[in-house]
């Protein structure tokens, strides 16, 4: 009887082991939030006022791309180019937290003017400093996922707000309100 060498199965298992471990520690590692602590309960202290999570939002935005456009007069280095893909990413996120914000709104005919208004706005010069930025290989596809996600945030804006304006003026006994109240009969 012939035996099979154990060890070139061993060394098998164990690679596979300790690949699945490294697998596993990435799918558990803590996911980087755009948003500090503080401004998670801002946000959930708003609950579900649309205006004042629009606000927010809005606030939170403008302090990241504020943070990419210091960023772009810096020289050139491995730092600065990794920080730019960290706030790239943490815009394009909260743009498309919004929108998705905006989408839940959109249909409760909550009086959101004056926060679209501004936030039209804000979506446009955020547009210009992400464009304005030169891309580099380390960070160009996620500036190009910003500025897509950012067209796509100021459409939705405008959109939003030109319908708005329109659902307001026909009805006009229901300025100001948070969400659509049932008519009595």
């Amino acid at each position: 009887m012939r035996s099979v060498p154990c060890f070139p199965f061993a060394l098998t298992l164990l690679l596979g082991l300790s690949s699945l471990k490294t697998t596993v520690s990435a799918a558990q590692s803590p996911r980087h939030d755009p948003l500090s602590e503080a401004q998670v309960e801002k946000i959930r202290e708003a609950g579900i006022d649309p205006n004042e999570r629009i606000k927010l939002y809005t606030e939170f935005l403008a302090d990241h791309v504020n943070t990419v456009k210091s960023l772009t007069n810096r020289g050139k280095s491995d730092a600065r180019a990794r920080r730019l893909d960290s706030e790239l990413h943490d815009v394009s996120a909260l743009m498309d937290e919004l929108g998705s914000n905006l989408d839940e709104y959109s249909d409760r005919h909550a009086d959101m003017r004056g926060a679209l208004k501004n936030l039209a706005d804000e979506s446009q010069r955020w547009l210009i400093t992400l464009r304005a930025l030169a891309g580099e290989p380390p960070f160009d596809l996620s500036r190009k996922d910003a500025i897509e996600a950012g067209q796509d945030l100021a459409d939705e804006a405008q959109r939003l707000l030109r319908e708005q304006n329109d659902y307001f003026s026909i009805h006009k006994d229901e300025k100001g309100q948070e969400r659509a109240e049932p008519k009595p009969q």
